[in-house]
């Protein structure tokens, strides 16, 4: 759950959230204040808190804390049902003064679970192998389609040098009739003329 909502100083604002039980619940926030000079909300509130409230189904508080303008909550549920998260800002101004607009970008991660750093950098170096084996199987996948394509350029090569081998023994069978039926034709020839010729 990703959101954000407008509230005044001073003003507390409520989500609810439906969380099963013995689950983890993260929450992310930051805080903008209104610049009525700028006439836009500020990256940041500097010197603005939040209460954060957490309350049970069961109307039991489960968390109350004061944050920065912008940090992280969790909590765990121990009853499934509807929780209310409540976030207020912590104005020392009166409320009569407290009339800055404030911009609350909230993001609730309901199921997370925390890491420790070492988690964190082993699960790095699994994503990094990871990445890593998957460029070794694209590389992989990569020089077999080379091959592949090798393979085929070979094979039609081989395929045109037979056909060129083949041509060429027919080539030279067909010559040598050739030249046979020529001499066989000229001694013929020859015969012939000396017959008529009365030369024999």
């Amino acid at each position: 759950l990703a959101l954000y909502f407008h509230s005044g100083e001073r003003e507390e604002k409520c989500i609810i959230e439906d969380v099963p039980t013995d689950t983890l619940v993260i929450g992310n926030y930051k805080v903008q204040r209104w610049d009525i000079h700028k006439q836009e909300f500020l990256e940041s509130a500097p010197g603005l808190g939040m209460f954060v409230t957490v309350t049970t189904p069961s109307a039991e508080v489960l968390l109350s804390k004061l944050y920065g303008p912008q940090g992280t909550f969790s909590f765990t549920s121990h009853l499934s049902g509807e929780h209310i998260i409540c976030l207020q800002s912590n104005s020392t101004r009166f409320v009569a003064f407290a009339g800055s607009k404030l911009r609350i970008h909230l993001d609730i991660r309901v199921g997370e679970h925390f890491l420790d750093e070492s988690v964190v950098q082993a699960k790095d170096k699994v994503n990094e192998v990871n990445f890593r084996l998957e460029h070794l199987i694209e590389q992989v996948h990569h020089i077999s389609k080379e091959q592949n394509y090798e393979r085929e350029r070979e094979e039609k090569f081989r395929k045109t040098s037979e056909e060129t081998n083949s041509n060429i023994l027919w080539w030279a069978i067909v010559q040598t009739l050739i030249l046979i039926s020529i001499g066989i034709w000229q001694i013929k020839s020859l015969r012939d003329f000396f017959i008529s010729k009365k030369l024999v």
